[in-house]
């Protein structure tokens, strides 16, 4: 498949029990090699799809993609899970609280969720079949990679991912530093401009996703 990054190679698979699909997009030989740049990500059609300001989650596979094709050779594995497992009806749920002062643990917690419901049994079986015997995973989230190797993915080591912040989601992304365990330092981080034809709504500012 031709993409802004280059080119990648696209596989469907489909979880039994479930209908949902997820993809692995690879770029280069993986099969039989370790410690393979990976990145396991979770669908997000908000931010992904309608380009929504409140989370990270499109310049994160945006980011993941290019440095996979930088280095020419890669994974990522786009897991179907919307809004941390709970789905996309409740994610909007999730947001309306969230406008009415709630973060964004807080707001899955007042809709009966806990804090994150994805699975990643599926990750092991995919990266087997694709022949990859070991991952060099992109993320700023230990417990990804904790429940990665409790459903037996070999994880080498942690690769620090962080994109750059901007108005909109730093509340979302402090609430992930501090509540949830996000390795990141968003002082140093470089902000990203605001954007003249968005209206930062102070209201917006509190948390998002």
């Amino acid at each position: 498949m031709p993409t802004e990054y280059g080119p990648f190679q696209v596989f469907a698979y489909r979880e039994e029990g479930n209908p949902n699909e997820h993809l692995a997009i690879v770029r280069g030989d993986v099969r039989g090699e370790s410690d393979v740049l990976t990145r396991v990500h979770s669908e997000c059609l908000t931010g992904e799809v309608l380009h929504s300001l409140k989370c990270d989650c499109r310049e994160q596979l945006d980011y993941g993609l290019r440095r996979i094709a930088d280095a020419g050779r890669g994974v990522v594995l786009y897991l179907r899970q919307e809004g941390r497992g709970i789905g996309l009806g409740d994610k909007i749920k999730a947001y309306q609280l969230q406008q009415q002062g709630l973060d964004t643990v807080d707001a899955n917690r007042e809709l009966g969720f806990a804090d994150d419901l994805r699975r990643y049994h599926m990750v092991a079986q995919m990266l087997e079949d694709l022949d990859v015997r070991s991952v060099a995973l992109m993320t700023n989230n230990p417990s990804k990679v904790e429940g990665l190797r409790r459903d037996g993915v070999v994880v080498t080591r942690r690769v620090a991912h962080l994109v750059e912040p901007h108005p909109l989601n730093l509340g979302y992304l402090e609430t992930k530093r501090t509540r949830m365990g996000h390795v990141y330092d968003l002082e140093s981080a470089t902000p990203a401009p605001a954007r003249p034809d968005v209206d930062y709504d102070p209201s917006l500012l509190l948390d998002a996703e």
